[in-house]
C-alpha cells in the first residue's frame, strides 16, 4: 500500500521552560562554586589531611640517635603525648585568660566607635574612620616589633615618661605580660571590627532609627535598643571571629619570648606547635598539636553559633 498522506516524524519535543531554567541555575551554581571549592580542598582539606597522616607516624632513631631514622606507625600515640603534656594544657590556659580579656574588649570598644561614627556627632567622619582602621593596615609583626619597643625598659620613651613622674612600670611582668599582649592585639583589630559594625549600621533602615526618636527615645537608648539589636548578626561575627584570632595567637609572644623569660617557647598552643616541629623536629607531635587545636576552634565556633540561633529564636 502507498504511504501516501502519511505523518512525517515528529521533532523531539522542546524541554519545558521551567526544567531549562533549572538546569541553567545548576551550571551557574556550578560554575560559581568551582573555584571556592577548588581553594577550599588545595589550601585546608589537603593540609589537614596529610596533618592527620602526619600525626599517626613518627621518627624511629636507633642506638643514641645519630643512626638513621625510620618512620614506624604510632596511631594515637602522639595525640596522648599532647594531651598529657602540662606545658600544652597550660597552654590553653594562657588563651583562655587572653580570651576573657581580649574578646570583650575588641568587641565592646569597636561597636562603641561604631555607634559614635553612626551617630553624627563625630565631624570629619572618614578620616576618624581612616585613622582607626589604619593600624590594621600595619603587618603583624611590625606592629608587635613596634610595641615591643615600647615596651623594652631603656629604650621606652613611655617607660622614661612614667620615671620622670616617679611611676615605675614593668610591661614585660608577670602580671603585665598578658595585657600588654592584649593591647597589641587590641591595637591592629579594633579598625577592622569596627568597619564591619560601621557597615551594619549604615545599613539599617532609616525609618526605624526615625520611629524610635518620634517615640522619644535618646542617643543612647536608641543605640542600645534600637540598633545594636538588629545587627546582632554582626556582634555574633565578630565575636566568632575574634575568639578564633585569639586562639591562633602567635605573633606577638613570639616576638616577647626574646625579650622577656615570662613568655616561654610554649606560651600558647601554636608556639607549641612551632616549637615541636621546628626545634625539636617532632612532625608527628606537631601534626597532633594542630590538629586538637582545629578541633577545639571549630567546637567553639559551633558552639557561639548555635548560642546565637538559639538566641534569634527565642526572640
Amino acid at each position: 500500500m502507498s504511504s501516501k498522506g502519511a505523518a512525517p516524524p515528529s521533532a523531539a519535543a522542546p524541554d519545558p521552560p521551567r526544567r531549562t531554567g533549572r538546569r541553567q541555575q545548576r551550571v551557574a551554581a556550578a560554575v560559581l562554586l568551582t573555584p571556592f571549592t577548588a581553594l577550599l580542598v588545595a589550601v585546608f582539606l589537603v593540609p589537614v589531611g596529610y596533618a592527620i597522616y602526619l600525626s599517626l607516624f613518627s621518627e624511629d632513631h636507633e642506638g643514641l640517635g645519630f643512626g638513621g631514622g625510620r618512620t614506624v606507625f604510632t596511631g594515637l600515640r602522639s595525640y596522648l603525648s599532647v594531651l598529657q603534656d602540662p606545658s600544652f594544657l597550660s597552654g590553653f590556659g594562657t588563651i583562655a585568660l587572653y580570651c576573657v580579656i581580649f574578646v570583650p574588649l575588641v568587641v565592646i570598644s569597636a561597636l562603641a566607635l561604631a555607634l559614635l561614627l553612626d551617630s553624627g556627632l563625630v565631624r570629619m567622619r572618614r578620616t576618624a574612620q581612616m585613622l582607626v582602621y589604619l593600624p590594621h593596615a600595619v603587618p603583624g609583626i611590625i606592629a608587635a616589633v613596634i610595641w615591643l619597643y615600647l615596651y623594652t625598659p631603656g629604650l621606652s620613651p613611655v617607660i622614661k615618661l612614667f620615671a620622670q613622674a616617679d611611676i615605675t612600670i614593668d610591661f614585660l611582668g608577670l602580671h603585665t605580660v598578658l595585657p600588654s599582649i592584649v593591647n597589641i592585639a587590641l591595637w591592629s583589630g579594633l579598625g577592622y571590627n569596627m568597619i564591619i559594625f560601621y557597615a551594619a549600621l549604615q545599613a539599617l533602615p532609616r525609618e526605624v532609627i526615625e520611629a524610635a526618636t518620634i517615640d522619644g527615645a535618646g542617643g543612647i537608648r536608641t543605640a542600645l535598643q534600637v540598633k545594636v539589636p538588629i545587627i546582632r548578626g554582626s556582634l555574633v561575627m565578630v565575636c566568632m571571629f575574634s575568639l578564633i584570632a585569639a586562639l591562633q595567637l602567635f605573633t606577638e609572644p613570639m616576638l616577647m619570648n626574646q625579650a622577656t623569660p615570662m613568655v616561654n617557647s610554649r606560651f600558647t598552643p601554636n608556639m607549641y606547635i612551632y616549637d615541636a616541629a621546628f626545634r625539636r623536629n617532632n612532625y608527628g607531635l606537631a601534626s597532633a598539636a594542630s590538629i586538637i587545636l582545629l578541633i577545639v576552634t571549630c567546637v567553639l565556633s559551633y558552639a557561639v553559633t548555635r548560642w546565637s540561633g538559639r538566641r534569634e529564636r527565642r526572640a
